[in-house]
């Protein structure tokens, strides 16, 4: 077989980037432990004032296991996790690993019914979670179900004053909820049970943003896990003296794999900030020396909106990746242009476990001149990404039609959904619902979700083709293009957009700004203008709140 004609994307990679990824390192926590037992006063985790080392983290989370143990905690269980990015986030982590438990990410900002669900799916014997969503978030969602609550304050183990404003909470007035740092003092140096996960076994219990339906559970498995992190160590060249910030929801896949995992198997150090606040996020940049992030596009337009930061402060902070939503070229321009940083382009699905395609580090994505959609990237190492028809045939280089991807960081499946995992997930990969291209030289262009094509008049329009054009105008700062019903026209195209800080533009301006660049069926009939976009957890703009 001619590799490179099957795999044309291979001639991309950078100097010393593998094809395929060999022998795969057995799960995190051995190599956790590896790093425990060769130095354990490297610093691990940094939060506040605090500076927590490797043998910190271990020692906390064995505590925490023999805790959890004792109220019944083993193998196979789940243990859900809602909390922000805050250190005992990986130290939860790394204690239900050490059980043989699975960890469920709960984003906090689930309501009850939210919650309700994840917890009734997933089965979970044990929820941790923060004081301030106790009442009534929390305590009404596990009214009546068999779980166990505890307790971390997003304070615990700061070390000092934290650079935000914390709600006023306290589950002093709720009774028998345990705290998390009491467990840990109580078990302070004693041991679990030693034990290694197999590959196969669940490292987390990951549920879907649920913008294509009710969110499912992906078995994202040790070997998944143990497969994206020797991925993101070849492809961005990580290792120990790197510092990543830990700025993606760590309840999110990202958060859970490209700032936990990846900084608790190389030895990187991680720099948390319990929530996102643009001016802090710079200021911890430059205290830390932070060198690598994986964030929304949405993280990045907030940091270029700061005031009084100059592209000097930023200077070792080159290894920039953005995924989960499209990325529109006059932002990546823009950014540039303020910090003389590169943004990379990244594109995952919780069900790949995170990446499945990137821009190679130093390497520049390419646009296509056709839809003006920036590129986003190449099939990483180990992983084979085709382009298939309604009919599921491969298609050729240049043509329209679904992704499907493959390789050691896919799930095998969602939790208890047989019929689900059979219609997503097959031998060839996983069919991931969106349209797009792969061009000649192996680059891969993301057109739109399968689900959110507007069939105006007959013709069919993509929103990010749209919405790029909308990112154009020097006014706009995020865009979300849906479609409509339209009596006439079946549907027709509506735009929501918030604008810059200080900026200003007409619904009407911004409709002509696109009459003059896009074709007459594809341009907004109208134009919203709002002072924020609703947004997933991830950053990803939510178009079906709108419209």
């Amino acid at each position: 077989m001619d590799v490179g004609a099957e795999r044309p994307w291979l001639g991309r990679y950078g100097a010393g980037v593998p094809a395929d990824l060999g022998t795969l390192p057995p799960d995190v926590l051995t190599a956790f432990r590896g790093l425990v037992a060769g130095d354990s006063t490297r610093d691990c985790l940094r939060y506040g004032d605090a500076v927590l080392a490797f043998g910190d983290v271990d020692r906390f989370s064995d505590a925490l296991a023999v805790g959890l143990a004792a109220s019944g905690v083993g193998p196979g269980d789940r243990v859900a996790v809602m909390l922000q990015n805050v250190p005992t986030f990986p130290i939860v982590t790394l204690a239900s690993w050490k059980l043989g438990a699975s960890v469920v990410p709960v984003n906090p900002m689930y309501r009850v019914a939210e919650l309700s669900h994840i917890l009734d799916d997933s089965g979970a014997c044990v929820l941790i979670t923060s004081p301030d969503l106790l009442v009534p978030i929390v305590a009404e969602a596990v009214r009546d179900r068999a779980i166990a609550v505890v307790v971390t304050d997003p304070r615990d183990l700061a070390d000092g004053e934290l650079p935000v404003t914390l709600r006023d909470a306290d589950a002093a007035d709720v009774p028998d909820v345990p705290r998390l740092l009491a467990l840990i003092e109580q078990h302070d140096g004693r041991r679990p049970e030693p034990r290694t996960p197999a590959r196969e076994d669940a490292a987390l219990l990951s549920y879907t943003s649920g913008t294509t339906g009710p969110p499912k559970g992906a078995i994202n498995s040790h070997g998944n896990v143990a497969a994206s992190v020797a991925i993101y160590v070849a492809w961005m060249d990580i290792g120990p003296d790197d510092v990543c910030l830990g700025v993606a929801p760590l309840f999110h896949i990202t958060g859970s794999v490209a700032h936990v995992a990846i900084s608790l198997a190389t030895g990187m150090p991680l720099v948390l900030a319990h929530r996102f606040d643009a001016a802090e996020t710079l200021a911890l940049v430059a205290r830390h020396g932070c060198t690598f992030t994986v964030a929304s596009i949405t993280v990045f337009i907030a940091l270029m909106n700061v005031d009084g930061v100059a592209g000097a402060d930023l200077r070792g902070f080159r290894k920039l990746y953005s995924g989960g939503a499209p990325i529109a070229p006059a932002t990546v321009e823009a950014f540039e242009a303020r910090f003389g940083t590169y943004i990379h382009s990244i594109y995952g699905m919780t069900e790949t476990t995170s990446p499945s395609h990137a821009v190679p580090l130093g390497t520049r994505a390419p646009v296509d001149p056709g839809t003006g959609a920036l590129s986003v990237g190449v099939p990483v190492p180990g992983t084979v990404c085709r382009i298939v028809g309604d009919d599921g045939r491969v298609l050729p280089a240049g043509q329209l039609g679904e992704l499907v991807t493959a390789g050691p960081q896919v799930v095998a499946g969602y939790w208890g959904e047989p019929e689900g995992t059979a219609r997503a997930i097959g031998p060839d990969g996983i069919r991931t619902g969106d349209v797009g291209f792969m061009d000649e030289a192996g680059w891969f262009f993301l057109v739109d979700r399968k689900k959110d094509v507007i069939i105006a008049s007959g013709y069919k329009v993509w929103p990010r083709e749209v919405e790029d054009v909308l990112y154009q105008h020097p006014a706009v700062r995020e865009a979300a293009v849906v479609g409509v019903a339209d009596a006439y026209r079946g549907e027709t195209v509506a735009a929501f957009v918030s604008l810059r800080a200080g900026a200003d533009a007409t619904p009407g301006e911004l409709v002509a700004f696109c009459r003059e660049r896009l074709a007459a069926y594809k341009a907004p009939r109208s134009v919203e203008l709002r002072d924020e976009l609703p947004k997933t957890a991830s950053g990803k703009i939510l178009r079906r709140s709108l419209g």
